[in-house]
């Protein structure tokens, strides 16, 4: 009669009902994670041998470590020895279901757990843990200097009190964004290189110690400050924003970065506005114009610093309903372009709502910003607000370099020897590589790009999440890898391509210095997926980490100099090399907290725009993994994106289920869809298999000729009328040459002429092709030398359709007095032919324009 939830102890009576214990449904905080006691006792009970088990967190000196307690199941076979309930041996089951930081450091094991006189638990009367009862992984502090350096560096990162010598840095929260910063890091305490794949093969800490014995001195130059009286140059992000600016004024207005927030209490706007301005003091890319010069030179231009920033204040509270005005307002504004030739490239309008209620309109040029950036202005117009709202100084530490001396400091360090290095990885990386992903569009795609977007937004469960993480732990992937992995998966049996190149943004800011700047950092990866030796999800993952590794240790190389060296086709229809991202948006998040102040999101207004066909952003959301599909409406309706969502979560829950099945194979549709399908196609019937389709026409003229077999418009043919016709035309073709695996081109349109010429030519033994008279000529005549037809049946009406010069012998199926009337009317003899023969050719229209 109870109802039990997660985390409830119980256990069997001999009569087979449960005996409720107790409850233990809190929560501990150790290392920085809150831990919920009741999933990691239910993953022990979950362990073969275990009947009962229960978790606590006990102090263990100046530390919390947590110890398992747990009791044998007497019913177990022998073959489960004590060896199998040994700490080793449960850490290693676990660990297939936990993450690291929720693997107890001891395992107790008990006869019976200790109950109070009403048969509660008795948590008081639980014993402490002895050494035998310690996992050989139990935590260890950190040994010698390059251990405890590390170790400080690791809690920084991670937002930890304290890391041992035995933790492992991704199971303790690490993706591959920490990993950059950690590398930037140990440049800078210990004056050494360390790749990141380095990380990846040696994550726990003491072996991670020991692998920076074998890296080498940084020889990586320091970013330092430029003379600003010479022309300073952009970055090369930065010269291709402007290049596309320059081209289409459609992609300029695509990449603005709209940000709205509603403002309710006692706003202060004179803080707001000096808090704004020092923001734009403080960062010279927020002042920067990027101008051309005479010599054809762009450079970036830096206003002064006492420029400030112009803030618009709207008053809509006299208006009826502010809401609707300011959310036109937003879209309007949202929508505005820059002038890349005019500081400042941000901007900022107060709307006034009432005395207390406002919205702060806040827009930015991608130019000189990027995620990263937002982050940092947040937090900065968090502490400049709160302290001159209170009649404090400013304060923030001064910045040692801007944005400006980045530039330059690129331009002078992506030469020489690092270049070419650089070059060669890319080059040998995408050599070969497919142009274009050819997806399955709902629209043709159009000869110029669109920018105009929408998105469709999604979260997994926390069970599929959990595996998924659980999934990457075990074959030693971050989250980013095992998801994109799934993506290329979907991506390419969705395109039917064995390769497909996915971009991925990175921070790009691999060194501490660049943390705290705002600026356009952000460079692009392009990481080429092969799925051609059919790989199972444990081969496919070990690619893909190998990719991402040896992409992140290339990184330093500007995704345009990559295009620029491997020149492949341009088209306005898309972009170079990529048209599908993944973005993992993993970098530090911005905390807005304004005193006096309740701060919602506010709707942001104006269309999306969509940069790529497909961008695919993934987050992780408390116990989810969330995300959207952005996509270009230009290509793809809003259902084929929900479906194609529900794909990607089909995939998902196969590869977690079965790590060596063939990730080709894995289920795509659910199950329901599934079913629904068979159901739809569960048309089968039986008939002879050795008869061609036109034999058994003939078979149903032989039961019934005086049925009606075609109906068009006003005529109507019984079978014996259509098969007479269409075996006049048949000898007729046999007569031209028309023999067994022959093309004959039919260009009709739907018409009673177009069955009968189907029908002629299987009879021939002939493969038909169709030609659409809609199709352009240039298409058609394509498609006619392409596939060598012996013969084009046509009509009168289509000739201005038809090629000027086929150079194909031509029918005119209405001409006056066909040949073809004058021919036997029986059924052709084609003893040769059999259904393995030829029976139609079909082109499909293919995205690159170019039929196939």
């Amino acid at each position: 009669s109870r109802m039990y939830r997660s985390g409830d102890l119980a256990r069997w009576r001999a009569d087979g009902t449960l005996d409720f214990l107790g409850r233990n449904d809190h929560q501990v905080k150790i290392r920085g994670f809150r831990i919920e006691l009741g999933e990691i006792e239910a993953a022990l009970q979950a362990c073969p041998g275990v009947r009962e088990a229960v978790v606590l967190a006990r102090q263990d000196g100046a530390h919390q470590r947590l110890v398992a307690y747990l009791v044998a199941d007497g019913s177990a076979p022998e073959s489960l020895s004590a060896d199998s309930l040994s700490p080793e041996a449960l850490r290693a089951q676990l660990s297939t279901r936990l993450p690291e930081y929720m693997l107890p450091a001891a395992y107790v094991r008990l006869p019976a757990l200790p109950l109070t006189p009403n048969g509660k638990l008795d948590r008081q009367a639980l014993p402490e843990a002895d050494a035998s009862a310690l996992s050989t992984s139990a935590y260890e502090p950190p040994q010698g200097p390059v251990e405890e350096t590390l170790a400080a560096l690791w809690c920084e990162l991670l937002g930890l009190a304290q890391v041992g010598r035995h933790d492992d840095f991704f199971a303790l929260g690490g993706h591959s964004l920490l990993a950059v910063q950690l590398a930037s890091r140990v440049r800078s305490s210990l004056g050494l290189e360390v790749a990141l794949a380095d990380l990846f093969a040696h994550p726990r800490l003491a072996d991670f110690a020991l692998a920076l014995a074998h890296a080498s001195a940084s020889t990586l130059p320091a970013i330092v400050p430029v003379a600003r009286d010479l022309p300073l140059p952009l970055s090369f992000a930065q010269q291709r924003l402007w290049f596309l600016a320059q081209l289409d004024a459609r992609a300029s207005a695509a990449y603005l970065i709209p940000t709205g927030v509603r403002l309710t209490g006692s706003l202060d706007e004179l803080a707001l506005r000096l808090a704004l301005d020092r923001i734009v003091a403080r960062h010279e890319i927020l002042r920067t114009s990027l101008v051309q010069q005479p010599d054809g030179r762009v450079v970036q231009l830096i206003a002064a610093a006492d420029v400030g920033l112009p803030l618009r204040v709207l008053d809509l509270s006299a208006l009826p309903d502010p809401q609707a005005q300011a959310q036109r307002r937003a879209e309007d504004e949202f929508r505005t372009p820059f002038d890349l030739a005019q500081a400042p490239l941000i901007r900022v309008v107060l709307v006034r709502l009432a005395a207390h209620d406002h919205i702060m309109l806040l827009t930015m040029h991608h130019i000189v910003s990027d995620g990263w950036s937002m982050s940092v202005l947040v937090n900065e117009f968090s502490a400049l607000y709160a302290a001159f709202s209170t009649g404090l100084p400013d304060p923030l530490p001064a910045l040692p370099i801007q944005y400006a001396d980045f530039a330059a400091w690129q331009h002078r360090w992506i030469s020489g020897a690092l270049l070419q290095r650089q070059l060669e990885f890319w080059r040998a990386h995408l050599h070969g590589a497919p142009a274009l992903l050819e997806l399955p569009t709902d629209r043709p795609r159009p000869p110029v790009q669109d920018y105009a977007g929408a998105a469709l937004d999604f979260a997994l469960s926390p069970a599929l999440s959990a595996q998924i993480k659980a999934l990457a732990q075990r074959h030693g992937c971050t989250l980013f890898m095992t998801m994109l992995a799934a993506w290329a998966t979907l991506l390419a049996r969705l395109a039917g391509q064995s390769e497909v190149v996915i971009g991925s943004p990175t921070a790009n800011r691999h060194r501490a210095e660049l943390e705290p700047l705002i600026g356009f950092f952000v460079n692009t990866q392009a990481l080429r997926i092969d799925l051609s030796d059919r790989p199972s999800v444990a081969q496919l993952l070990a690619q893909v980490r190998a990719t991402a590794l040896a992409a992140q240790d290339h990184q330093d190389l500007p995704f345009e100099q990559i295009i620029e060296a491997l020149n492949p086709p341009r088209s306005l229809a898309h972009h170079p090399l990529l048209q599908v991202m993944l973005t993992w948006q993993n970098a530090p998040e911005g905390e807005l907290a304004l005193p006096g102040l309740q701060l919602l999101p506010a709707p942001a207004g104006g269309a999306v725009s969509a940069k790529f066909d497909l961008d695919l952003s993934l987050h992780e959301q408390s116990e989810r993994i969330a995300g959207s599909f952005q996509y270009a409406c230009a290509l793809f309706e809003h259902v084929s994106i929900e479906r194609h969502a529900a794909q990607f979560v089909t995939l998902l829950q196969g590869m977690v289920e079965d790590d060596s099945a063939c990730v080709l194979r894995l289920p795509l549709l659910p199950e329901t869809e599934q079913a629904q399908l068979l159901a739809f196609n569960a048309t089968e019937t039986a008939f002879n298999a050795e008869l061609c389709i036109h034999q058994l026409f003939e078979q149903q003229v032989r039961l019934r000729p005086e049925a009606t077999a075609l109906v068009f418009e006003q005529e109507c043919l019984s079978y014996a009328e259509l098969n007479v016709r269409a075996n006049q035309l048949a000898h007729h073709l046999v007569a031209l040459g028309v023999g067994l695996d022959a093309r004959v081109a039919i260009c009709l349109p739907r018409s009673t002429e177009m069955v009968v010429a189907l029908l002629a030519t299987l009879k021939a033994g002939a493969a038909y092709v169709p030609l659409d008279p809609a199709y352009p000529a240039q298409r058609l005549a394509f498609m006619l030398e392409d596939c060598h037809p012996t013969v084009l049946l046509s009509r009168s009406d289509c000739a201005q359709a038809l090629p000027a010069s086929a150079g194909v012998p031509l029918l005119w199926l209405d001409a006056p007095h066909p040949a073809w009337l004058l021919a036997p009317q029986d059924d052709p003899l084609m003893p040769a032919l059999t259904p393995e023969h030829l029976a139609y050719v079909i082109y499909t229209s293919g995205s690159t324009g170019a039929p196939k």
